[in-house]
């Protein structure tokens, strides 16, 4: 049964089963989704990684109205409904769904949490950077930062339970450390992100080729450092001491799409969630990513975009989505 309850001025339909866990909530105190503790092991080490089932965090995903966070988050979803907002975008949940969610995305979720049913994983990048001595390892997972293809894929039961059984091992792991705990972690979570990779690639038409070079990945990963104060793609092959020629044909090569895009989208992203979630007016916006003037700022975004900032923020308003 569902109904209406007020809270914190807003009115919002729950069932008994959300309102029992929401009424736990508030007499227990929860770290939230926002704040996973990495809890040291046994053996004292402290392991950037957790996974669980969803009975153990209920209540953490509309805990907050929105929030970020400030590491990777994949959902195994066995049954959902509802929807998430993620930074502008609606993503409609339903059964035999994995969810891959990258840092820092404004998330808005829209279920009743006691409906669904998913494994979580959630990890630091910096976890896999101290056993993997490629730094750019994240930016070669396809679904990893990505913005032009959807954060997620549609399996069948049968890989869904091969994903939770390597998830499971994980869970054992953490709760029963010996010495050799962490490398047998970190290799199943190698294992993992990779077979997901390669579901992924295929089901959105990818390239999967082996790169001659890292200069794809390292323009990726410029790009999240640099993009408020860098919107030349010349200026990250100078930065990379490559031509421009250069770098863009790897990117071709990886990612299918031209250097110029990859950073056009990035830029956008970045203006949106300024516009939406900042509070950045266009004069600021400008000022913070260094265009000439607002109004080479508002011809850039509608050449982009089709529509003005207030056509925009106005959609997103009244639940028109991208």
């Amino acid at each position: 049964m569902k109904y209406a309850i007020l809270k914190n001025g807003l009115i919002t339909f729950v069932c008994n089963q959300c309102e029992k866990a929401m009424e736990k909530k508030e007499k227990t105190p929860h770290s939230g989704l926002v704040n996973v503790p990495f809890c040291k092991t046994r053996c004292g080490v402290d392991f950037y990684i957790n996974t669980g089932h969803s009975t153990e965090i209920c209540g953490v995903l509309t805990e907050n109205k929105t929030f970020k966070t400030d590491f990777f988050e994949f959902f195994f979803f066995s049954k959902a409904q509802g929807y998430l907002l993620l930074n502008y975008k609606r993503i409609e949940l339903h059964d035999n769904m994995v969810l891959l969610l990258s840092p820092h995305q404004q998330q808005e979720w829209h279920v009743c949490e006691a409906n669904l049913d998913y494994t979580f994983l959630i990890f630091r990048e910096d976890f896999m950077r101290t056993f993997l001595a490629d730094k750019f390892f994240t930016y070669r997972l396809l679904y990893c930062y990505q913005n032009e293809t959807p954060p997620y894929i549609n399996i069948q039961a049968t890989a869904m339970d091969e994903y939770i059984r390597l998830l499971g091992k994980i869970k054992f792991e953490l709760q029963n450390t010996t010495a050799d705990s962490y490398n047998i972690i970190v290799s199943i979570l190698y294992y993992l992100l990779l077979i997901i990779n390669r579901e992924y690639a295929s089901i959105y038409h990818l390239p999967a080729n082996i790169p001659k070079n890292n200069y794809a990945y390292q323009f990726k990963d410029l790009l999240e450092q640099h993009i408020q104060d860098k919107q030349r793609v010349a200026d990250y092959a100078d930065m990379m001491h490559v031509s421009r020629a250069t770098l863009n044909k790897s990117v071709m090569e990886q990612f299918g799409v031209p250097a110029s895009h990859l950073l056009k989208q990035r830029l956008l992203e970045a203006l949106k969630n300024g516009l939406l979630f900042g509070n950045r007016t266009i004069s600021q916006l400008s000022e913070d990513f260094n265009f000439s003037d607002p109004s080479h700022l508002m011809r850039f975004f509608k050449q982009q975009t089709g529509k003005t900032f207030s056509q925009f923020a106005d959609d997103y308003k009244n639940g028109i989505y991208d």
